[in-house]
């Protein structure tokens, strides 16, 4: 199955935040928070983003072992007031400028995509306010919004079910039959019950989004699911599990059926 082509460059996008847009055809600078993040802008540039649900730029770059622990909270000791802490990081030799703005950008584009989730709660923006990491590498507001795109697509295409995106996640009991890469194996071996994906992203030192990736390519496989109000996945089902798991008879709802067929073209592929 091919992929849906990705929209040109110069292509009108759907209006992931009309507010984003809006700030940054005026060149804005200052905070705009959402329900689910926040992101910093400098003359309508985005530079720098921060969510609840992804680890940090300090946990990406002590996790891999870029930094030490010590050396994060010295440098927000010595120029977070100044708001200089990437400068200090690159200037004192603790983390070379090209790893620090690789981590950066990454954690930046991590958290823009669950701030910029759809959402019912209105946002607001503060005029002036500036992040304490200081300038790393500003980032244009329509490459966060095709980027969130790409992925939310990415994603939908992998496994439809969102539900394994928030929900505590629990293994089934085929899982320790699907072949799995060292990165999903170690996903795999962090789903307990109880912990979310992004927990997991965050116990492992990992990008959240990629996490989702592994979780969602988990759950297509049939390794996986999200534990759901009525039980464990894997108590749902009363015969005998042969081949492909089979997801819980608990609703007439349709998309149980889609989910099903969706599930068996990706296990073919």
């Amino acid at each position: 199955m091919r992929p849906p082509a990705s929209p040109a460059p110069n292509a009108p996008l759907p209006a992931v935040s009309p507010m984003l847009r809006r700030l940054a055809e005026e060149r804005a600078t200052g905070a705009l928070m959402r329900e689910s993040g926040t992101l910093y802008l400098a003359d309508g540039q985005v530079v720098h983003a921060e969510s609840p649900a992804t680890p940090g730029i300090d946990v990406l770059l002590t996790a891999g072992g870029t930094l030490a622990r010590a050396g994060w909270w010295e440098a927000v000791a010595a120029a977070g007031a100044r708001q200089r802490v990437a400068a200090y990081l690159v200037d004192s030799g603790r983390v070379p400028g090209g790893a620090l703005e690789l981590c950066h950008l990454g954690a930046l584009y991590d958290a823009a995509f669950f701030a910029l989730a759809p959402t019912s709660t209105p946002a607001r923006f503060r005029y002036g306010v500036s992040h304490w990491i200081g300038p790393v590498h500003p980032v244009a507001a329509g490459s966060v919004e095709r980027e969130t795109l790409r992925r939310r697509e990415l994603l939908d295409r992998i496994w439809p079910d969102g539900a394994v995106d928030t929900a505590p996640l629990v293994r089934l009991p085929d899982a320790a039959a699907v072949p799995l890469t060292p990165r999903r194996r170690a996903v795999l071996a962090a789903v307990d019950g109880s912990r979310s994906a992004a927990e997991i992203a965050r116990g492992l030192g990992r990008s959240a989004f990629h996490t989702l990736v592994d979780v969602r390519r988990l759950a297509a496989a049939g390794a996986l699911d999200a534990v759901r109000s009525y039980g464990r996945p894997e108590d749902a089902s009363s015969g005998p599990r042969t081949g492909a798991p089979v997801l819980p008879e608990v609703t007439p709802d349709p998309d149980i059926a889609l989910l099903r067929r969706l599930r068996d073209a990706l296990e073919v592929l």
